[in-house]
């Protein structure tokens, strides 16, 4: 997982988030958000969908440790099974 930056004093006010994939925090504009859209995940570059986000970094290292831990149902409060296949397209092609 690559160490990330922490961030510095001009950053704060910036909204900051954390990633899924790695754990750590950033400024929400270096950041992916992933929006649950009826069961299917999707990026949400422009981060106007509605609902719960999810916070990823733009590396498929993260997605991938996202995936292995599960953690996507946690982070959109949901008992149900999700789609990634937007998701897998989206950082297959990055």
């Amino acid at each position: 997982m690559p160490q990330r930056a922490r961030l510095e004093a001009r950053d704060r006010a910036r909204p900051v988030r954390t990633c899924v994939g790695c754990r750590s925090r950033a400024a929400q504009s270096d950041l992916v958000r992933l929006a649950n859209l009826s069961g299917v995940v999707a990026p949400d570059p422009a981060r106007r969908a509605p609902g719960r986000g999810a916070y990823l970094h733009a590396d498929s290292r993260c997605w991938e440790a996202a995936k292995r831990r599960r953690v996507l149902p946690r982070a959109f409060r949901t008992a149900e099974g999700l789609d990634t296949s937007r998701v897998d397209a989206y950082f297959a092609d990055a």
